[in-house]
C-alpha cells in the first residue's frame, strides 16, 4: 500500500494521448453544493460589485430572533448586547470595535455589515466559517434593529400603539 501507482496533479502522464494527468472537467458538468451564483445573497454586493443596501430575503420576526440569537453567540464579547462596543473581552483590554450607532455605519449599505463580517476588517476576524450567509444577513438585521431602538422617538411609533409604551403620551 505504501507504494502504489498513481497520477500525481499537474505531472507529466504517457498513459493519456495529450500527456496530462490531470483531466479536463467533461463537458456539460454541472456544478452542485457550492455554486454560490447568488452574488447578492453569497458577497453583499450587487451587480455593479458595490456593497448593497437590499436584503436577499424577507426580513421577518423570525429572521430577527435568529439574528438577535447569533449575534449574541458571536458578536456581544466585542460590541455588547446593544451594539455600542463595550463587550466583556473589551473591558478586559482588548481593542473596542466602534459602535453601531456611529453615523458612519448607520449610513453604510447592508452588504458592508455582511462583508465585514464574512471578511473581517481591522482587528476584527473574519467568520465566514463559523457563520453561515443566512445566519449572516439575520445578524445584518438584528444589527439594523439596534440601531433603530436607539435612535427612535416616540414620532416612530404608530399613534395607535403609543399607549402600549409605559409612561408615553
Amino acid at each position: 500500500m505504501h507504494d502504489q501507482p498513481k497520477y500525481v496533479p499537474l505531472r507529466p502522464s504517457e498513459f493519456f494521448a495529450d500527456g496530462r494527468s490531470a483531466r479536463p472537467i467533461t463537458e456539460g458538468t454541472v456544478a452542485r453544493g457550492h455554486l454560490k451564483d447568488d452574488t447578492l445573497f453569497y458577497t453583499g454586493k450587487g451587480a455593479d460589485g458595490k456593497p448593497a443596501n437590499e436584503f436577499p430575503m424577507p426580513v421577518t420576526k423570525a429572521l430577527l430572533l435568529r439574528g438577535e440569537q447569533r449575534f449574541n453567540v458571536f458578536c456581544t464579547p466585542c460590541h455588547d448586547r446593544t451594539g455600542s462596543g463595550n463587550g466583556m473581552i473589551v473591558r478586559r483590554g482588548y481593542r473596542r470595535p466602534p459602535t453601531y450607532h456611529s453615523d458612519r455605519l448607520r449610513q453604510q449599505p447592508n452588504g458592508y455589515l455582511y462583508d465585514v463580517i464574512t471578511n473581517g476588517f481591522g482587528a476584527m476576524p473574519d467568520y465566514a466559517a463559523q457563520i453561515q450567509p443566512e445566519d449572516r444577513w439575520a445578524i445584518v438585521a438584528y444589527i439594523r434593529a439596534l440601531q433603530l431602538s436607539q435612535q427612535a422617538s416616540i414620532d416612530d411609533v404608530p399613534a395607535a400603539a403609543r399607549g402600549q409604551l409605559g409612561g408615553a403620551k
